[in-house]
This record gives C-alpha cells, structure tokens and sequence, in this order.
C-alpha cells in the first residue's frame, strides 16, 4: 500500500511540475507580447512616461502576490532599508533601459542583450558574495560575452543607445537578484517586488515632470498592454514556481526569442543575418550552461527577463522555500 501511495505522489508531482512548466512558458510568452506592445508605440511616448503608465498597471498583480499573512505596507518594509533602496533604484532604471532597448532595437538583439542576466549574476556573485565560481561558470561568462560580442560587432557596424540600455537592463535586473541572495529568507516577495515598484514609477515620474505626452486612444491600449500584460506575467511565473522546481521555471524564459524572432518578422520588418544569429545560440547557451551549474549548486536561479524587469524577483521567495525544504 506505501508504495502505491508513493508511485501516486510521484506521478502528481511529476504532473504538477509539467504544468508548472507549461505554465512557466506561458508567462515567458506573455511578457514577449508585453514587450512588444512597446515596439508598437514605436517611441512616440518618452521611455520614462512608458516605464511610469507600465508600473502604474504593474499594482494589478499585488493582490495575486500578496500572501494572506502580509499587510499593504510590507510593499515598503523592509529588513534592510540600503539594499532595498538599491533594489528601488535597480527597478527604475531596468525599467526605463528595457523601454528604451525595445524602441531603439529589433527585438531580437534587444533579448540577447538582456539575456546576458545570468553572467552578469555570476560576475556580480563573484565580487559581492564571495562566491566560489569554478571554471564552467567562468566559460559559460564568457560564451555570453563572445557572443555579444559577434552580434554587436563593434568597429563593423552602427551602435546606438538601444544596445547600451539593454545591456543597462541586464545588469540592473543583475544587481537586483544579487540583491536578493544578500538578504536572503529575511524579505517577502511582495516588498521586493514593491520596491521596484515604486523605484520605477518615482523615478519616471519626476522625470516626468520636463515633459508629458497625451497618448492617443490606440496608443492608450498599447500602453495598457504593456502594463497589465506584464502583470499577468508575473502572476503566471509566480504560479508557475509553486506547481514547479525552480529549475524547470528558468529555461523557458529562452522561448522568448522565438516570440521576439517572429514579432520581428512578422510585425517590424526585422531580419537576423547568419553572425547575429551564430551570437544569439551563443549567449542563449551561455545562460542555459549558466543555470545548469546553478542548479547543481543549489543557487536562486534568476527568472524572468522582460520589459518589465521587476518581474525577475516574483518568485525568488518560492524558489528559497522549495530549495529549504
């Protein structure tokens, strides 16, 4: 009788962790339809009011997030106040960045851009933490900086701001997650997510202040797209991590260049030449190498990589939970 009991438990399990992973694809999906609803706009309204209108929808996903135990103002308490502030300021600036790189680039090499994540992760652990980074982790950083390297091309064609932000974006949703290794099981999900939360719709807002758009109607919908979408988003990678092992949470995340490749085609007229797609295999194998060393290793595995980049911290209290238990 255990053992049939056992057999039944596994197989529940191993149902759960496959939706938990069709979920997981699911929410990579909607974030992709996120960012390219800021495509869309094709940057009539200022990176900064984008960020703002987003952050502003982006408290639709507070209720799903906040656990019954927590109370609204644990949106902005916190256990560590200087590292919450630079998680705050990480937000606003990964934000605005992500809007900026998704204007200025085929959405494609905008995702290779941030897709360098997980190696800025590793560098940061490095230097931050302390921590003890072996020789795969160290080729997985670089595959990813080579990569770039053979998309980017630098000396053989134009760069733009976009390339500079997206990387920006990268390295902000980096020190984000970095962040929330050094505070470890101490700070709720729903007052990380609040600070970048609040850093981005602050820091737009008084960027703001120079200068306001009125969007037109249409332009009203695209904006409220990217807003609630990558709401959604966030509660669909949050539901995804309590059905599924945070493991097979964070490779689906790479689907995303599939969403970005045939918006490109589809919407933007945009094309892949054989060396950008040569560094796109490149950097997108770099982070995959890079998620399997963490895994082995027991590390928070970082998550999302979207427009709205304060979603890569939804489920990092799920993910300290399941690996404690």
């Amino acid at each position: 009788m255990s053992s049939i009991t056992a057999d039944s438990s596994s197989a529940a399990a191993g149902r759960s962790a496959l939706r938990g992973a069709l979920v997981a694809f699911a929410s990579y999906a909607v974030f992709a339809f996120s960012d390219a609803s800021i495509k869309i706009l094709h940057g009539v309204i200022p990176s900064y009011q984008v960020a703002f209108i987003g952050a502003l929808f982006g408290f639709a996903a507070v209720p799903f997030l906040k656990k019954r135990e927590d109370e609204w103002l644990d949106m902005v308490r916190t256990s560590n106040r200087p590292l919450w502030l630079l998680r705050f300021v990480c937000g606003a600036t990964g934000a605005i960045s992500s809007v900026i790189a998704f204007t200025k680039l085929p959405m494609a090499e905008a995702f290779a851009l941030l897709f360098l994540l997980p190696s800025f992760v590793t560098i940061l652990s490095v230097i931050f933490l302390k921590e003890d980074v072996r020789w795969q982790r160290w080729t997985a950083v670089i595959l990813g900086f080579v990569g770039v390297l053979i998309v980017l091309r630098p000396g053989f064609r134009e760069l733009s701001v976009g390339h500079l932000c997206a990387a920006i974006g990268g390295l902000a949703a980096a020190i984000s997650i970095v962040v929330n290794r050094a505070l470890g099981s101490k700070e709720k999900r729903i007052s990380l997510y609040g600070a970048g939360l609040f850093g981005t719709l602050i820091v737009s807002g008084l960027l703001m202040l120079s200068e306001v758009t009125m969007p037109t109607p249409t332009q009203w919908i695209f904006l409220a797209s990217y807003g609630l979408l990558g709401a959604c988003g966030s509660v669909l990678l949050l539901t995804a991590a309590q059905m599924a092992p945070a493991n097979l949470v964070a490779p689906p995340q790479y689907s995303q260049m599939l969403w970005a490749i045939a918006f490109g085609y589809l919407l933007f007229n945009d094309s892949i030449d054989m060396p950008m797609a040569v560094g796109i295999v490149l950097i997108i194998f770099s982070g995959l190498l890079t998620l399997a060393r963490e895994r082995k290793r027991g590390t928070p595995l970082p998550t999302a990589v979207a427009g709205n980049t304060q979603a890569a911290l939804v489920t990092a209290e799920d993910e300290k939970a399941a690996e404690g238990a």
